[in-house]
Order: structure tokens, then C-alpha cells, then sequence
């Protein structure tokens, strides 16, 4: 719903450290907040209570993504200027995913990440955003309907890649460039299967492929088979064309 061009604030609600969002908002919660008895607080930084809160986090997550429906992993520079060319291809991306019956699962902050998000859920699909903590970035975006902050990047990684049928990665820095290896280390290794991993933006990602593709290829550091784990392309229906063919090749595998 938007008021004078602008989107009103969405209903939300909390469970814990997860966030809901118009159709994902529950009515009630279950928050009970605990008298705080003040005192020595050492022991919540020690090592083994730390284990206890990225248990906490796993469950959390497991917790609200287990009954997600097919989804992408989108990711993308979270300083991408609104008015630019790529924050329009990552809105146009997250509509033809949400038509094509895919969740768009996004690091829930702005740049591209919301780009993605708005797409998504104008388009009336599911748009998840999987926040982080971090000092120069400000909470899950608007257009994040269902939405949880992670302390641990590990954490957040995993439900990445567990509840997602693929990986597009619009141009990015550090953080996509991460994400991007580590997906691509997953497959070549076969900790995962059959997870397509899609460059958008030629004119920013084919120095990037024609690296691999040329000395880290010939000096026999991948084979072959890993650089067809690349797809490079500018058209968001090719893009959404990789995704399909390889949900379809999981399912008859499945």
C-alpha cells in the first residue's frame, strides 16, 4: 500500500529475532521478557555460551525457513544507487522470479538486495531478506516480508544455500564476491548438486570469467566442468531460464 507515491510502513510483528511482514505478520506474539537482575554479565560472552547462541541462531532459522517454497538466493552491492541500471534489472529480476513461482531470498539490506526485495513482493511473491549484523548497514529493508538478522555470518551462509534451488548474483564487492566462491566451492565439491550460479551483468563479471576461464584454467587449477558452473548473461529471462531448467533437472532427480 502506498500513500502519495510512498510506501506506508508495513504491519509487522516479531518472534524473537524474526520479523514478519504483511501477509506474513502474526497477530499475536510470543514474546516474554525476562526481569533483568543486575549483575555480572562476563559469562553471555564466555565461549560456551556463544555455542549456545549459534545454536540459537541455526534454530531460528531452520525454524522459518523449513516450510519456504522453492526459492533464489539473490545478491548484490548494498551501496547500488536507487536511479541506477542495475537497481532496475535487480526490481526486474525479483518480479520474474516471484511470476515464475520462486521465493527471492536477499541479504535483506539496501542496494540491490532491496532492489530485488521490492520487485519480489510487488510482483506478490514471498521477498525474504537474511540480515546481518554489521556497523555500516541498517536493518532489513521495507520491502522484506519475512525476515531474520543474524549475529554469525557462517549461520546466515547456511540458509543461503539450504533453502535456495540457485544463486544470481547481480555485480557486488566483497560480500557477493564471497558468497559467489563459496557457492561455487560447494558445488565443486559436491556438498551440493546441481546448483546453477548466475553472473548478471556481463560487462561486469566477464573480466572475472575470463580469468578463470584463462590462467586459473590452464594452469590446471579448475577443470573444465567448473567453469560450466558459470553462467554469464544481461537478460533476466535467461537468467530465470537457468534456474528453471535446473529445478527441473532436481526434481527428476528427486
Amino acid at each position: 500500500m502506498s500513500v502519495n507515491g510512498e510506501r506506508a510502513r508495513p504491519e509487522q510483528s516479531f518472534r524473537g529475532p524474526v520479523m514478519r511482514r504483511d501477509r506474513q505478520a502474526e497477530g499475536s506474539t510470543t514474546d516474554q521478557r525476562l526481569l533483568d537482575s543486575r549483575g555480572p554479565s562476563d559469562w553471555v560472552h564466555t565461549d560456551p555460551w556463544r555455542v549456545m547462541r549459534i545454536q540459537a541462531e541455526f534454530v531460528e532459522g531452520f525454524g522459518m525457513l523449513a516450510e519456504l517454497p522453492r526459492a533464489v538466493t539473490v545478491f548484490g552491492s548494498a551501496r547500488t544507487p536507487v536511479d541506477s541500471p542495475e537497481y532496475a534489472m535487480g526490481v526486474e529480476l525479483g518480479a520474474a522470479l516471484a511470476e515464475s513461482g520462486f521465493a527471492a531470498i536477499t541479504g535483506g539490506g539496501p542496494g540491490t538486495m532491496e532492489a530485488v526485495n521490492k520487485g519480489c513482493s510487488e510482483a506478490g511473491g514471498l521477498s525474504v531478506g537474511l540480515g546481518i549484523e554489521l556497523p555500516f548497514e541498517q536493518g532489513l529493508n521495507d520491502w522484506v516480508d519475512l525476515g531474520i538478522n543474524f549475529r554469525y555470518f557462517f549461520a546466515r551462509k547456511t540458509m543461503f544455500v539450504k533453502y535456495s534451488q540457485a544463486f544470481v548474483c547481480l555485480p557486488g564487492g566483497f560480500g557477493t564476491l564471497d558468497e559467489l566462491f563459496e557457492a561455487l566451492c560447494l558445488v565443486q565439491t559436491k556438498k551440493v548438486t546441481k546448483f546453477p550460479v548466475v553472473l548478471l551483468g556481463s560487462k561486469y563479471w566477464q573480466g572475472l570469467y575470463d580469468w578463470i576461464a584463462g590462467p586459473v584454467l590452464e594452469t590446471g587449477k579448475v577443470g573444465q566442468k567448473d567453469l560450466e558452473l558459470l553462467h554469464v548473461t544481461d537478460d533476466v529471462d535467461d537468467a530465470v531460464k537457468v534456474v528453471h531448467e535446473a529445478y527441473r533437472a532436481w526434481e527428476e532427480a528427486h
